[in-house]
């Protein structure tokens, strides 16, 4: 079982969350993509899809959402897989791991975690303090969901 964590980033802080998430995915040949790298059919059943863009528009990346809008009905079926987002902390914001995760469901895998949000400070970051260990806290999550 392998796992691929595909990341859009303007900044970095989507990149740097994404690095965080696959180093702590222990046991597993984990790998951070950047969108314009990743090969669906490089994915097989039991595999692991992490999702990741910053909010742009109150949506995932223009890239991000064409590589989602590519992976036709079936086409992740038996791929395990979970989203985050990187975002500012507003009283209102857009939710881009919640469409990711929903295009990631329509494409036929099998969610194994509630949409991820980390915060930045500011529209371009650096992270919030805490937000990369919160990742790989959340990268053992997305291992125990698998069972291991």
């Amino acid at each position: 079982m392998k796992a691929v964590v595909v990341y859009d980033s303007a900044y970095g802080n989507t990149k740097s969350v994404a690095e965080a998430i696959a180093g702590s995915l222990d046991g597993l040949e984990a790998t951070p993509v950047p969108v314009g790298e990743f090969k669906p059919e490089a994915l097989a059943a039991g595999d692991l899809l992490v999702v990741g863009s910053p909010i742009n528009g109150w949506r995932p990346t223009p890239k991000i959402t064409t590589l989602l809008s590519s992976l036709g009905s079936g086409s992740l079926r038996g791929v395990n897989a979970a989203a985050f987002d990187t975002r500012v902390r507003m009283f209102i914001h857009g939710d881009a791991a919640k469409k990711i995760s929903h295009a990631l469901k329509a494409g036929g895998a099998d969610i194994i975690a509630e949409p991820m949000p980390f915060y930045v400070k500011g529209s371009e970051g650096p992270l919030r303090d805490g937000e990369i260990e919160k990742a790989e806290s959340w990268a053992q999550s997305l291992l125990t969901s698998l069972g291991r």
